[in-house]
């Protein structure tokens, strides 16, 4: 949609939300404001929501299992994290290493198995590697949120076997946003929340004609330490010994980009540099803090619209370099390094007979460095490219959806000068995985769905290479170089029903692993420095494990091994209008469940999310509207023996909000209460459960007060 220049006017803000209002309306009216004009909205405003992860050929029906958040709908779940603005989604759940790091889980599968994207391109960092390393990734600063569950994430590789998750922003544009004349636009964000003292905010501008568009951000978030719903003991310098509070969770981020594009008759060719900083507490020990930075710079175009066999050509090339120093009392520890190069090129083809479609390649270049006390994995480098294809056939009762990819991928371990055990060696694989998908219209209103996939993935160099003390997980971690190809099959099949505001989905996923690489302890205890291998653990009669010989300081070993697993379960989500009229109310209801099961030894596997179901009322009427939902995790005794078992919780959460348009302005008010109950709770997803129990537990009651002003 075309834009034209105009001013934000002089705002009236409801009483409720007066105390924040100066502050944006200094940000919003600092430049000129590009929007319609119009009354007060006399109802809920719905944006809609595109899933372009899933779906190359641009269709409105997918396949794949898939979930989409932006607009208000997006900032009304957002969180400091990544994990736990996307926890709660129907089969996604999160690794939870307390206020400031956490990872999604989809169906049960973590770390390398899930695919973080940025505007489809790769995320680089080392958030895969540790528990306690953060997603360099605002949720402020995104525009949309997109998870693709199961097969269908082929196209972005093996390692995306338990899903993909891409946060998409308009630091490139892909379209003009303003007629010849020109204009600018833009959005201006500010929050604060009561549980950790949070204050946040962010700006976008962007301006431009019809022949070019640029584009600039910035973000910035400053909290303290969460509230929690119990007294905690804490051993930072200068913070109580015993407090309400969650020890050393308190965080200062902050970041920015600028990017724009120029527009041709068929396509666009634009670039973007952004950057990242991050300071924060990991919870797990009171008194060390991780200092990250993170800086990316991307080149994207697009050329379409070509007669003959390739009708478009999408183009991507990123350039990443990641580190972040963990300081232990102020002094500088282990510092990690990650720089990369990812290329995506991706051109569709003309109609084929029955057959429409894409083929591409892609290639990633990685380079891993840690040095210090916690330097658990060597110096190493990870090259991979890849062809990939897709292709539709439409028919009249549907569609069929095919797919393959094959990998070339070569692991290389450079050892490291200061830690003798890290010896130079190299591994290469030839991961492939295949995909075919199907979608029947079987009737007015109800669509079923069925996906079948077999997927490879070569293991990560920490897997191969691992050999040294991991704090972050209180253990001491061991690879095996020898490890081959990571197989699974993988099923789902799913039907949906939609009448009008009325909709519901249900559906059903089994992955079987011949080889799943799972980290599990070994028994034995090992020296922090790497010394007292096979060190033995007896126990002293009072059911205490003790060491029976070598070194006093010493961490439980794990390693990594291959087994034969399987991940079932279900997931379910619908939508009942209530009430249509001038008040509109609807009920919102979700649940899921997974079961996780070592098949060689009929464990149950570590960390799995319980059953968990939610319910949520929606109710609109005018500028008005207003959420109460409440979401029950069950107990989880389904734990590996040894393991301790979580109990059950129900967190409620509460949310208002007040939509004015006046002149050239969209302001959105809100209010967000969490956690009403102030409900003690702890995430059997998270490994502080076992490592720290009763550390760390979900944030207590927190209420967010923030507007969000479009011009």
């Amino acid at each position: 949609m075309k834009k034209t220049s105009c001013k934000l006017a002089l705002l009236r803000a409801p009483v409720l939300f007066r105390p924040v209002a100066l502050s944006v309306l200094t940000l919003a009216t600092s430049g000129a404001a590009v929007a319609q004009s119009g009354a007060t909205s006399t109802a809920p405003v719905t944006l809609p929501t595109v899933t372009v992860t899933g779906n190359p050929l641009g269709s409105n029906e997918l396949i794949a299992p898939a979930a989409a958040y932006a607009g208000p709908g997006l900032l009304l779940r957002s969180r400091s994290t990544l994990g736990e603005t996307l926890d709660g989604t129907p089969g996604v759940s999160s690794t939870y290493f307390g206020p400031n790091a956490s990872r999604p889980v989809i169906r049960g599968l973590d770390g390398d198995r899930i695919r973080i994207l940025g505007n489809n391109g790769a995320s680089v960092d080392a958030s895969g590697l540790s528990y306690d390393h953060a997603v360099p990734s605002d949720p402020i600063a995104v525009e949309r949120i997109e998870v693709l569950r199961g097969p269908g994430a082929l196209l972005y590789g093996g390692n995306a076997v338990g899903g993909v998750v891409n946060l998409i922003d308009n630091r490139i544009p892909r379209e003009a946003l303003f007629d010849a004349a020109g204009g600018v636009s833009g959005k201006a964000d500010l929050g604060f929340a009561s549980g950790n003292s949070e204050k946040g905010a962010a700006l976008l501008l962007e301006t431009g004609t019809d022949r070019f568009a640029l584009h600039a951000d910035a973000f910035h978030r400053d909290a303290g330490d969460t509230s929690a719903p119990a007294a905690l003991a804490c051993t930072k310098p200068g913070s109580p010994a015993l407090a309400r509070r969650i020890c050393n969770s308190s965080a200062r981020t902050h970041g920015g980009a600028v990017g724009g594009s120029v527009f041709f008759a068929q396509g666009y060719l634009g670039l973007s540099a952004d950057t990242y900083r991050s300071t924060y507490g990991t919870v797990a020990e009171d008194e060390v803090t991780i200092g990250m930075r993170s800086d990316r710079y991307a080149v994207e175009g697009e050329a379409r619209g070509f007669t003959g066999l390739v009708q478009g050509i999408k183009a991507r090339f990123g350039h990443s370099n990641y580190q972040h120093t963990e300081f232990e009392a102020g002094t500088p520890g282990t510092v990690f390094k990650n720089s990369g190069n990812d290329l995506r090129l991706e051109a569709r083809h003309a109609r084929l007979g029955p057959l429409e479609g894409v083929v591409g390649v892609q290639t990633e270049s990685t380079r891993f460095s840690a040095d210090g006390a916690e330097a658990f994995a060597p110096y190493s480098r990870t090259r991979q490219s890849a062809l990939f294809i897709y292709e539709e056939v439409a028919a009249g009762w549907g569609k069929l959806s095919l797919g393959a990819r094959t990998e070339s991928v070569r692991v290389a371990s450079f050892g490291n000068p200061l830690v003798a055990r890290f010896a130079p060696t190299a591994r290469s694989f030839n991961p492939g995985s295949y995909a075919l998908g199907a979608l029947w219209n079987l009737s007015a209103g109800w669509q079923l769905t069925s996906n079948l996939a077999y997927s490879e993935r070569a293991p990560k160099d920490y897997e191969l290479f691992a050999d040294g003390p991991h704090i972050a997980t209180n253990s001491y971690e061991v690879g095996n170089a020898a490890f081959t190809k990571e197989k699974s099959t993988n099923l789902d099949v799913g039907v949906q029903w939609k009448s009008g505001a009325n909709v519901a989905r249900l559906g059903a996923f089994v992955n079987r692993f011949s080889n799943y690489l799972s980290l599990d302890a070994t028994g034995l205890l090992r020296d922090t420095d790497g010394n007292g291998a096979g060190v033995g653990v007896t126990d002293d009669g009072a059911g205490n494990s003790v060491e029976s010989g070598g070194a006093a300081e010493v961490l439980p070993e794990y390693a990594y091994s291959q087994v034969r697993a399987r991940f079932a379960g279900l997931e379910a989500s619908g939508t009942l209008r209530l009430m249509e009229g001038p008040q509109v109310l609807d009920l919102e209801l979700r649940g899921d469940l997974v079961r996780a099961v070592n098949l060689a030894t009929g464990q149950n596997l570590p960390r799995i999310a319980p059953a968990r179901l939610g319910a949520t009322l929606v109710w609109a009427q005018g500028p008005w509207g207003a959420r109460l939902g409440a979401n029950h995790a069950v107990a989880q005794n389904r734990v590996p023996a040894g393991q301790l078992a979580t109990g059950s919780y129900t967190l409620v959460n509460v949310a208002l909000t007040y939509r004015q348009n006046e002149g050239a302005a969209n302001l959105l008010w809100y209010a967000r209460l969490d956690n009403l109950g102030n409900t003690l709770a702890y995430p059997s997803g998270s490994i502080l459960t076992q490592t720290a129990p009763g550390k760390s537990p979900l944030p207590g009651r927190s209420v967010k007060l923030g507007l969000q002003a479009s011009f």
